[in-house]
């Protein structure tokens, strides 16, 4: 691969980014087989180790930068994104990765995470929801399905959760994607494709803590159900699932459906096919609102469009100010407008 910094050819194997930290989260956690699908995907950036930044906030998820042999930054609570923004920024040759939670990202980061989206910053950011505070010991966090019952909710939440995919395309979002950690070949797909999308990209992963809530996504990722009630979201692909890829779904009207092919003469043409180009956000929050037990979950790349990054524009200001601008240097600076001499 060619890293166009510096002309040279970087060749990276998924070794070079295997840290020789002892990774410390729970046997069985799902947070491991993300880390797996990011390791297999940072050769392919084209970057060298030194240009690329891993960001976290806090919780399980966030000691991702330990576990990964780059440059990192273990920030505070909730502020993964504001600071990741400064970086990339700062230095926008940085591929930059932010690694968040659902209490991390949603709860005291809400503010930042929204602005991040609506502002397009160009960098990746992967959000693990297990939808529980799980470092903090099992407090209900801002996606806990209501009734749940935790530490904090003993008689149950009452409280409807944030669906992650609305509200990065309520924010103006341009990529959101969805996977799951126990499929970590998709996983690893669905990381590439946010990797080469210029501007902000938003990758959900669901994912279970084995400790604080587990078993919170079998209702869609064990074996005997994952077929019927997962929908893979593929551009320019018909939205067929089931396990003898029989149901599909139709839009009629301004809302989906789930129908049967060969029943009530539908056929594969009359399915809705996935496009993730559409600017227009109408489809892409139905699909990413779908749930169990009336829909299945859409997987993959729901949303994927082009946009100007907040980084072009800003570079665009500078540039046009600099060249209208007499003063090029500090000294110019200085020695501007009206000067004294002190004796």
């Amino acid at each position: 691969m060619e890293n166009m910094n510096n002309n040279q050819v970087v060749n990276l194997t998924k070794e070079d980014f295997v840290s020789d930290q002892i990774v410390k989260w729970c046997p069985g956690c799902g947070d491991h087989a993300i880390l797996k699908a990011v390791e297999d995907v940072f050769p392919k950036l084209g970057k060298r180790k030194e240009d690329i930044v891993v960001v976290s906030g806090i919780g399980c998820s966030s000691r991702f930068p330990y576990y990964m042999n780059t440059y990192g930054f273990h920030s505070i609570h909730g502020r993964a994104a504001a600071i990741a923004t400064g970086v990339k920024l700062a230095n926008p040759n940085l591929s930059v990765w932010v690694i968040t939670g659902d209490g991390d990202c949603t709860a005291i980061g809400g503010n930042h995470f929204i602005h991040a989206v609506r502002r397009n910053i160009d960098m990746n950011l992967l959000l693990f929801n297990n939808r529980i505070y799980g470092l903090t010991k099992g407090q209900f966090s801002p996606c806990t399905f209501r009734g749940t019952v935790t530490k904090t909710s003993p008689q149950g939440t009452y409280e409807d959760p944030f669906n992650v995919g609305e509200l990065v395309i309520g924010a103006g979002g341009k990529f959101f994607a969805r996977g799951v950690d126990v499929n970590t070949v998709e996983l690893t797909n669905i990381c590439h494709e946010a990797k080469n999308h210029d501007g902000l990209s938003v990758v959900e992963v669901l994912q279970n803590c084995m400790i604080f809530s587990n078993g919170v996504h079998e209702n869609i990722t064990a074996k005997e159900v994952r077929d019927e009630r997962q929908v893979k979201c593929v551009h320019g692909k018909p939205l067929i699932f089931g396990k003898n890829r029989e149901k599909g779904i139709v839009l009629r009207g301004n809302k989906l459906e789930v129908v049967t092919i060969g029943e009530n003469g539908i056929t594969e043409a009359d399915i809705l096919v996935h496009d993730e180009k559409e600017p227009t956000t109408g489809i892409h929050m139905m699909l990413a609102h779908m749930a169990p037990p009336e829909f299945p979950v859409a997987i993959g790349v729901i949303r994927n469009v082009e946009a100007p990054t907040y980084n072009q524009c800003l570079d665009g200001v500078i540039e046009n100010e600099t060249a209208k601008s007499n003063i090029k240097c500090v000294d110019d600076l200085l020695n501007s407008g009206s000067t004294w001499d002190i004796e």
